[in-house]
């Protein structure tokens, strides 16, 4: 069985993390999304619970893909799940050269139990990111061209 992992703070989840999700539903068997806990980032818009289960929602109708909360290293979050590699996906070549040196770190912390499999953003997601999504939101413009209808209503409520 062909594992993933693709490990995010998915704080919101955006349609470009969609479009690496489902490249990667046709090609292996299980894909684990993990919300990770990223200490470099002030307080979320969705807390990791809330994520997780936003997350879930939309990925009902799709048994091979399971969503977990985690801590710590991706790369270790791999290894307890028996994932053979990481996906990331790209944008830009600035997302390139930060992920050329994260794979070489974790191929080197995995004893090469784990490689990296880089996915191209389509064209029309190559500049969506969850900042930009947050931004967009906060200055109250439309979102829906960048979001699942299932984030969009969660940030909704959420600004009340």
């Amino acid at each position: 069985m062909k594992r993933v992992l693709y490990p995010g703070s998915f704080d919101p989840l955006t349609l470009g993390h969609m479009n690496i999700i489902n490249q990667a539903i046709n090609l292996f068997d299980e894909i684990y999304i993990a919300i990770l806990e990223n200490r470099n980032k002030k307080e979320g818009m969705f807390t990791y619970e809330e994520r997780l289960e936003l997350i879930k929602k939309i990925y009902d109708n799709y048994p091979q893909v399971k969503v977990i909360l985690a801590k710590g290293a991706a790369v270790d979050v791999a290894l307890d799940h028996n994932c053979q590699a990481i996906i990331r996906g790209l944008r830009s070549l600035s997302d390139f050269d930060y992920e050329v040196g994260m794979q070489q770190i974790n191929k080197e912390i995995s004893h090469n139990k784990v490689n990296t499999i880089c996915f191209f953003a389509d064209k029309e997601y190559q500049f969506v990111s969850s900042s930009m999504v947050k931004e967009v939101f906060y200055l109250g413009k439309d979102i829906s061209k960048y979001v699942n209808p299932t984030i969009e209503k969660a940030l909704v409520l959420k600004r009340g």
